[in-house]
């Protein structure tokens, strides 16, 4: 468990997937940048899925795939070099499928990028298995990109924020905030109707629930701000009735959303909260999903 908190940091190496779609392109400029921020290296992977997804592929079919690899990392790296010209980058293939992939070479320092959607995607679905498959078994940092690019920077870094267990993605806000040059902003969404039923009696004002809820965040931020006195630090208590619908919204006003993924640790359902695929479905700017506090991931396959 302390080792994965050890890793939760934004300054070791940067791991980006491609498949050459655009999307994926938007993916690899932002690792691109992300890297040369950092001053780390990047590398670039394409999953063939050779191993595991063709069990019946054929020798052409295997040279084919080798050959598109190329070509795809080719087209990368020179993207790579055009975005940031100092960053040092590096291109894998591998055979297995895309999370595997790309989980595996991050390690435990590294951060993963990965774009919304790639080839073999449903055009209704807004996220691809792939972002979905990383973003539920990401032991480390995480960012998927989303399907459009900003003209000009909002200068603003956002985090969400509902409790303790958010201080770690709190922490990775503000240092991202800090080495961007930009505000953090700090949202912390309470949704009424949660609490009505077995708090409302305790208050003879229900509006008294909002500052209760926002507490333990308002701790984590006096800390911050004691700790960073630099940094621009403002701290939102939004009372509504979808927190989904809050931060998503908040999404357009910002260039990155950090995210503390709720994971489940149940077999059965959707491996994260509704909240967090409804961020990742509908953000109008990059999410970094990190694992909350205290909470450990589910296990790579």
């Amino acid at each position: 468990m302390q080792n994965n908190r050890r890793s939760l940091n934004l300054d070791g190496p940067v791991v980006v997937g491609t498949d050459g779609t655009q999307d994926a392109h938007r993916a690899v400029r932002w690792a691109a940048a992300e890297a040369e921020s950092r001053e780390r290296p990047l590398t670039v992977v394409h999953a063939t899925r050779t191993e595991s997804g063709h069990p019946h592929l054929s020798l052409k079919g295997f040279r084919q795939a080798k050959d598109h690899a190329v070509d795809v990392l080719g087209e990368a790296e020179a993207l790579v070099r055009k975005t940031a010209p100092g960053v040092k980058v590096v291109t894998a293939s591998c055979p297995q499928e895309t999370a595997t992939c790309l989980l595996r070479e991050a390690g435990q320092e590294g951060t993963v990028v990965v774009g919304t959607r790639g080839h073999g995607g449903f055009l209704g679905l807004l996220v691809g298995s792939d972002a979905l498959r990383v973003a539920a078994r990401a032991r480390v940092p995480a960012v998927v990109v989303p399907p459009r690019e900003r003209d000009r920077p909002a200068g603003v870094v956002m985090v969400a924020a509902r409790d303790d267990r958010d201080r770690e993605a709190v922490r990775l806000a503000a240092e991202l905030a800090l080495r961007r040059g930009a505000s953090l902003r700090v949202v912390s969404v309470w949704i009424f109707l949660e609490n009505v039923g077995s708090m409302a009696t305790m208050f003879d004002d229900p509006s008294g629930l909002g500052v209760t809820e926002g507490a333990e965040v308002a701790r984590i931020v006096t800390r911050l701000r004691e700790d960073r006195p630099g940094l621009d630090v403002t701290h939102d208590v939004v009372r509504a009735a979808s927190a989904a619908a809050v931060l998503v919204a908040a999404t357009a006003e910002a260039d990155t959303v950090v995210i503390g993924a709720r994971r489940r640790s149940l077999p059965v359902g959707a491996p994260m909260g509704h909240v967090t695929h409804a961020v990742l479905h509908h953000a109008h700017c990059p999410v970094l999903l990190t694992p909350l506090s205290g909470q450990e991931p589910p296990e790579q396959e």
